[in-house]
């Protein structure tokens, strides 16, 4: 007997500061996906968010393979909103992704399973503030960042009292809560997690060179040639067991589930591998980093994505 296809709702695009790289994952997958074994129906929340959840309510599809990037696609907006109707989906619940997608919550609970974190402050743009009582505090320089935002959109770092005020400025586009954090320099690395939270398994370490910027920004990420990505890692053993077992903490802490990708810096100072965030649904364009993981591993993309399905399919039996 000729196996049921598996009908599946893609996401990409949505209405997120992140949209566009959205869009390029989003396409990636869909190019990906066998035909032989998915129906596919692609939507756009930011246009079809009506018709998406007409058929999810009415069981058009058997599983969503959420593509959207930073709020109202992983965020545990959409999660909450397909647990609720009982639809089964790709990547992390509500409540996780929730905790991942908001830096400063995050790094609390790294901490507070032993993973370091870079010293930090975190503002509204209700709150007083004075510039020289940051400086004091975390000291120059400082990175700034929106609390719930991905991708580097809104990041920058200040070196000097002025350009900490409009980076500040700048970061509040974003979101009404940022984050400043004491400027670690050092080794870029990320490494993948796959898995259930019972059992998951750390993909190889990423190091990220940034050929075009200071740090792993916006460009840096999605424009070709932009960084360089050794992988594996040339790290040492320790090192590399390090990061993989920290990334693994931090996402049985948090409660992922599927895929997830921690990003760390390995000081220059001290030595130390600091926990920067967590990314529950990662990109996956031409330059990004889980599906490179995977392949080190031994997945093509097909595969790979194959993979994430059948583990949702695992917690949510689809029919």
């Amino acid at each position: 007997m000729k196996k049921q296809k598996i009908k599946i709702a893609l996401l990409s695009g949505g209405i997120s500061g992140e949209r566009e790289v959205s869009l390029k994952t989003g396409g990636q997958i869909y190019g990906a996906l066998s035909k032989n074994k998915y129906i596919i129906h692609k939507y756009d929340p930011k246009r079809d968010l009506k018709k998406f959840i007409n058929g999810a309510i009415n069981k058009k599809f058997d599983l969503v393979f959420p593509a959207l990037h930073g709020p109202f696609g992983e965020d545990g907006k959409l999660q909450g909103m397909l647990d609720m109707i009982n639809m089964p989906y790709v990547f992390s619940g509500c409540l996780s992704s929730a905790l991942a997608m908001n830096k400063a919550k995050t790094n609390v609970i790294a901490k507070n399973a032993g993973v370091p974190v870079a010293d930090n402050i975190v503002i509204t743009k209700d709150d007083s503030y004075k510039l020289d009582d940051i400086i004091k505090k975390l000291s120059l320089p400082v990175a700034i960042k929106p609390v719930e935002l991905g991708s580097s959109v809104g990041i920058s770092i200040a070196r000097t009292k002025n350009e900490l005020a409009n980076g500040i400025k700048k970061a509040f586009k974003y979101g009404p809560e940022i984050m400043l954090e004491k400027f670690i320099k050092g080794r870029e690395l990320t490494v993948a997690v796959m898995g259930d939270k019972n059992n998951p398994q750390a993909l190889p370490v990423i190091e990220i060179i940034p050929k075009i910027s200071e740090f792993y920004d916006y460009k840096a990420k999605y424009q070709t040639g932009g960084s360089e990505h050794v992988c594996p890692a040339k790290i040492p053993g320790e090192i590399k067991n390090h990061i993989q077992n920290s990334a693994i903490k931090i996402f049985k802490a948090i409660g992922c589930k599927d895929l997830a990708r921690a990003d760390f810096i390995w000081s220059r100072d001290d030595n130390k591998i600091y926990f920067i965030e967590l990314n529950t649904i990662p990109g996956m364009t031409s330059t990004s980093l889980a599906p490179e993981a995977a392949k080190a591993a031994g997945l093509e993309f097909n595969e790979f994505l194959d993979k994430l399905i059948e583990g949702a399919g695992k917690n949510n039996p689809i029919r």
